[in-house]
């Protein structure tokens, strides 16, 4: 058996194929978004490796350049999630501080006001104003009774 480290056109027509199939793949659906995730770049990056000529590999600065991009989107991944956790316990920590105060929300076209007598404590919190639960976001003012 001789292995042949040289593509054959037909070959390298057949990676073109496989890659274009992929990148139509990964791009349906998201025409909205220009923004790549995590798991595309991982999917365009394997693709790359298992398709690159090995009498050709990726320079040794290209490859540390995209897992650097890696990293950085991950970390970016990790710190939006840390900041939605954040701003999910900030509206949790002023929903509390209205226990017992005087609120005025918004439903619909109707302004209602009353005292807040209990709230839940969920990522997106909600109060007991009048005997109904409201979502904390409906409030527009909060005041001493």
């Amino acid at each position: 058996m001789e292995l042949s480290s040289v593509l054959s056109p037909q070959e390298q027509a057949a990676i073109a194929r496989d890659v274009d199939t992929f990148n139509k793949t990964i791009n349906q659906g998201k025409v909205q978004s220009q923004a790549l995730g995590k798991d595309e770049f991982m999917k365009i990056l394997i693709t790359q490796l298992t398709h690159q000529d090995p009498t050709a590999p990726m320079e040794d600065k290209e490859f540390i350049a995209q897992m650097a991009q890696f990293s950085s989107l991950e970390q970016m991944t990790n710190m939006a999630r840390d900041f939605s956790r954040l701003a999910d316990m900030i509206s949790g920590s002023e929903a509390t501080a209205a226990l017992g105060k005087s609120v005025e929300l918004v439903q619909g076209d109707q302004v209602i006001q009353g005292s807040v007598r209990a709230v839940t404590r969920d990522a997106e919190p909600q109060i007991l104003v009048n005997g109904t639960y409201y979502h904390w976001e409906q409030v527009t003012k909060v005041f001493e009774e």
